[in-house]
């Protein structure tokens, strides 16, 4: 099982060196993307991973950053030839944007089907939305599960879990330090966390409204040193700090590894755009 990190900036306003949030689990010939943040598909093609071998989807939670290439990242996959069907999971509401979706690119679907011959582009998809905590997968020897986490305003965000005989890794998703999140990662090879940087947020937060976002960025999200405490309160193998905010170089990789060695003293990985991390 491989892990690559496709984007690992939070927010959903672009910066230089980091891409929307997006990462790939690699198994047995199947490709499995947690979250689909605007640009997806170029980082496949940058990180060298095929979109023919799409075989799902998941939308840990439905901010713009990370579900706006909900639609994209599968057709895309299917004008370069994918076939198989493509599960999305995601939390209530996400099966409705997909058909959304379906009916913004419709001249294109049809279009494009007419002039190629492909397998109709909408019989392709299978939606699974999730309320709730549970194993939403266990194939071809591939486990995923879910927790809850907290992300206001939204009721349901997701963390994942995915498990194989090849290791195991946990992805937070957004939120706030979870206790559910701790019990999902418990024992995991690699946990991917988002982070902020308290003390950098202003960064963040040029030119928007600077006082509400930084509020909810505060209160809706887990510091470096408390994805640590998580870590450590999990006993997880190796820490990746992703979904950086802010994510420029105001915030050196030092200082984000040294945030959360405060309370971890495992492997502390500060995840970079198409990076692919060792699970062992």
């Amino acid at each position: 099982m491989r892990l690559v990190m496709l984007g690992t900036a939070g927010g959903p306003r672009p910066v230089v060196k980091r891409a929307a949030p997006a990462q790939a689990v690699l198994y047995r010939g199947e490709v499995h993307v947690i979250d689909c943040g605007n640009g997806v598909a170029r980082q496949m093609a940058m990180a060298g991973i095929s979109r023919r071998d799409l075989t799902a989807t998941y939308i840990t939670h439905h901010h713009a950053d990370h579900m706006l290439d909900l639609g994209a990242l599968p057709l895309i996959a299917w004008t370069d030839g994918c076939e198989n069907v493509i599960d999305i999971y995601g939390p209530p509401g996400t099966a409705s944007m997909t058909e959304d979706f379906l009916s913004m690119a419709w001249p294109e679907i049809e279009a494009r089907t007419a002039t190629t011959g492909r397998r109709a582009f909408p019989e392709m998809l299978r939606n699974t939305d999730v309320p709730e905590a549970r194993v939403i997968r266990d194939e071809n020897g591939l486990r995923v599960s879910t927790v809850l986490v907290d992300h206001p305003p939204f009721e349901v965000a997701l963390g994942y879990r995915f498990d194989s005989d090849e290791g195991s890794v946990v992805f937070s998703g957004d939120t706030r330090f979870s206790p559910s999140l701790v019990e999902l990662a418990r024992g995991a090879d690699v946990l991917v966390h988002e982070a902020i940087f308290p003390e950098a947020l202003a960064a963040q937060a040029e030119g928007s409204k600077a006082e509400t976002l930084i509020e909810h960025l505060t209160s809706c999200h887990t510091t470096a040193a408390d994805a640590g405490r998580a870590a450590r309160e999990a006993g997880v193998g190796t820490l990746v700090l992703s979904h950086l905010v802010p994510g420029s170089d105001v915030v050196s990789d030092e200082m984000w590894r040294e945030a959360a060695a405060s309370d971890f003293d495992g492997r502390i990985v500060v995840a970079r755009d198409l990076q692919e991390i060792g699970l062992r």
